[in-house]
């Protein structure tokens, strides 16, 4: 008899519940709201960058169409992304199973049982009686249990779209640095080439002098020495280029074999020697993907406080269910069938210890979603800040190199020609030459590097996601 009472208090005590738990909204606290993160970039200070928004295709400010092609099949192609994307459809999917426990839900169950009281004579059949019916279910959500649920799988859908975003910045960057890094190398082949030609030309004027007197068989062993060592540098330059072409081919969904043949030959890398475009703090937060992941994350920790809260509360939902039960004789008739309406109320009430914990646990979870949002904006701040520096450090080193090349080259060709005319020893030119190999292998691998350095600026940048 107490049935009527408690429907009642229950129905008092859920008259002035709403959706229970935290709202969201990002913390005040949270990393990316100090002045300092949105400020301009510390090491952007330099003449080689500019304080203008990156652009999202940023690979198209080199002006190189078979760039702009490779980037385009990899971000189409790659196996990677094609994961991510699936990734991406799984956590839809877990969004739209959480939404459907908005809606009704039905049952139907049927069964066949045989009964014979005990006692009776073995040569009875007994009772075959029949059991069909159907229930039907609508969660009224007056706690807010399954609203909370959904936010937090939109959240962790979000988050998941976010990382395939920083899937795509990934390709697009490396991609543009395996096809640098092929051409960089065959930049590289060329000057040791330039070099190997200028001492096999000495080496041949060297072994002439000594057929006429004028030189020994020490010069001609130190100039083949030479000759040797420029040698041995362009074997590990095609082994180079060779995985360059073939990351490439990977980072386009191709077998590593299947690499793009002119790329194999291409003699200049793209380049870019206006200042680079780097935004400030705040459009990097907008920007970076892994950022937004961080923050979307916590967003869906703190949904899940709002779940476990829930279960401090009667779910409540309104049921109906109707069937026939009964033997089978009477199966169909209006004796056997039943029908049922009202509410349907789950509450684990003697479990509070246990909710209260996981609410705890929930909270938890999220005061960890914050510190990892905040570990994320930082580290991505410091990576900027370091690619800035370092790019900004290389450019000085490359232009102090370009010079240190020209001057040995001069040298070179001043020792050459006092050589000749047996103006200075053999050593001399000798020393003159090395410098040059020196200088002009140093300058080839500054001006792969820079490169290199571009890519990692962009890459920290996070450009090249969007759609």
């Amino acid at each position: 008899m107490i049935r009527r009472p408690l429907a009642a208090a229950l129905g008092l005590a859920l008259s002035g519940c709403a959706t229970v738990g935290p709202d969201y909204a990002l913390p005040n606290q949270a990393a990316v709201n100090r002045p300092a993160a949105q400020a301009p970039f510390d090491s952007g200070r330099e003449k080689a960058f500019a304080d203008i928004p990156l652009p999202d295709r940023w690979w198209q400010l080199y002006g190189d169409a078979r760039l702009d092609g490779f980037i385009t099949e990899a971000l189409a192609a790659n196996a990677d992304l094609r994961v991510a994307d699936a990734n991406l459809r799984r956590a839809d999917a877990v969004v739209a199973e959480v939404a459907a426990g908005r809606t009704l839900t039905t049952a139907i169950g049927g069964g066949a049982s045989l009964a014979r009281p005990y006692g009776t004579g073995g040569s009875l059949p007994g009772v075959v009686g029949t059991d069909l019916g159907i229930s039907l279910a609508y969660p009224l959500d007056l706690s807010g249990r399954i609203t909370r649920a959904i936010e937090a799988a939109q959240g962790d859908t979000e988050a998941v779209a976010a990382a395939r975003d920083n899937v795509r910045v990934t390709v697009a960057a490396e991609t543009a640095r395996s096809y640098a890094a092929a051409c960089t190398a065959n930049m590289v082949l060329a000057a040791n080439n330039r070099v190997l030609g200028l001492q096999r030309q000495t080496l041949d004027v060297t072994q002439r002098l000594q057929r006429g007197g004028r030189g020994t068989a020490f010069d001609v062993t130190r100039a083949r020495t030479a000759v040797d060592q420029s040698e041995a540098l362009i074997p590990s330059a095609i082994a180079t280029r060779t995985a360059a072409l073939y990351r490439l081919a990977t980072l386009m969904g191709r077998a590593p074999a299947d690499y793009p043949r002119d790329v194999a030959t291409c003699g200049t890398a793209p380049t870019m020697r206006r200042p680079l475009p780097i935004g400030d703090g705040a459009a990097l937060i907008r920007r970076r993907p892994d950022i937004r992941s961080a923050e979307r994350s916590l967003a869906a920790a703190t949904a899940r406080i709002g779940v476990a809260t829930a279960n401090l509360y009667p779910q409540v939902s309104l049921g109906g269910s109707a069937g026939f039960t009964g033997p089978v004789s009477a199966f169909g008739s209006g004796d056997a069938f039943h029908i049922g309406l009202g509410p349907l109320i789950s509450w684990s009430f003697p479990n509070r210890p246990i909710v209260r914990a996981q609410i705890a646990q929930a909270g938890a979870a999220a005061d960890a979603a914050l510190a990892q949002f905040d570990s994320t904006t930082l580290e991505s701040l410091r990576q900027v800040e370091t690619a800035l520096s370092a790019y900004a450090r290389e450019a000085d080193r490359n232009a102090a190199l370009a010079r240190t090349q020209i001057s040995a080259a001069t040298a070179a060709d001043q020792a050459a020609r006092l050589y000749r005319f047996g103006r200075t020893d053999f050593l001399s030119l000798l020393t003159a030459q090395a410098a040059l190999t020196t200088a002009q292998a140093n300058l080839a691998a500054s001006d792969a590097l820079l490169i290199d350095r571009q890519v990692d600026v962009f890459k920290a940048l996070g450009g090249g996601w969007q759609a």
